[in-house]
């Protein structure tokens, strides 16, 4: 991936990716601690399939609920004069307790129609389903289901490309999941990214790991242990009314030049 420029020579596909730790990359780490993430494997898939660069940005921070990725990402993504926006939101707003699936409804067709009126395309996501980690995520997963079926419902009606990875089967397996059980594994990304692609119209590079094996059932350590790590500090970030995403800005918030990989770097990257 280039260094994040000033685009005058822009590239014929300009993609933004707004949204939250899930489209932020959260749980696809590298060595440095940044994140990479499956918004960035669609770029780098979208040039591979094309064989031309592609302009890429992403506003998307992590703990955003939806009214702030609408509020704070929406006008200063559509202000690059993109050709394709993806747009995921509401994951966060489904974990707290009172959670308005017409409201969250509404508000995605808004941001539809207002990323249609500016040229760009819409590419509409639903994240994937993690609720089979977590605890209480029965009551997690009847909100998603509802969201998922009014996300269809909206994709349909206004004719939006639409990746629906909550009903992935696939992506259910505690394989494809970080170790906080909330945030996808860098092979959860990959699945992620061949879904999106495939909603675009195009196939995912032959290079990537999509599937992944069955992991053993947690033991009751592995279950005391998540617990303590992961549980605890998100119900006392609730408490204290702070998100992980304080203080974060967007990642590449201009744009960065992702170029087509080789034929050989493709088979060995």
């Amino acid at each position: 991936m280039s260094e994040s420029h000033e685009a005058t020579d822009q590239a014929p596909i300009r993609y933004v990716a707004i949204g939250d730790s899930f489209t932020e990359g959260v749980g696809d780490e590298r060595p440095d601690g940044s994140v990479r993430g499956w918004a960035d494997l669609v770029a780098q898939g979208l040039a591979d399939a094309t064989g031309t660069a592609v302009d890429y940005a992403n506003l998307a921070i992590r703990g955003r609920l939806l009214a702030p990725i609408i509020a704070e990402q929406l006008e200063p993504a559509l202000a690059l004069r993109p050709t394709i926006v993806t747009f995921n939101g509401g994951g966060n707003d489904m974990l707290r307790p009172r959670t308005n699936i017409e409201w969250i409804a509404a508000q995605t067709e808004h941001a539809l129609l207002r990323i249609r009126e500016s040229g760009a395309e819409p590419v509409l996501l639903a994240g994937a389903n993690p609720t089979a980690g977590l605890p209480g995520g029965a009551r997690v997963r009847v909100k998603g289901d509802e969201l998922v079926r009014a996300a269809r419902a909206i994709a349909e009606r206004l004719d939006v490309r639409f990746a629906d990875n909550w009903s992935d089967p696939e992506l259910a397996g505690g394989q494809y999941w970080s170790p906080d059980r909330l945030h996808l594994a860098p092979v959860g990304h990959h699945r992620v990214a061949a879904n999106v692609l495939r909603a675009m119209g195009y196939a995912a590079p032959l290079d990537w790991e999509v599937q992944a094996g069955p992991i053993p059932r947690p033991t009751r350590r592995d279950q005391l242990r998540y617990t303590r790590e992961h549980v605890f500090p998100w119900v006392q970030r609730r408490l204290t009314g702070r998100s992980s995403g304080d203080g974060r800005t967007a990642k590449y918030a201009q744009w960065t030049r992702i170029e087509p990989r080789a034929l050989d770097s493709a088979r060995t990257a």
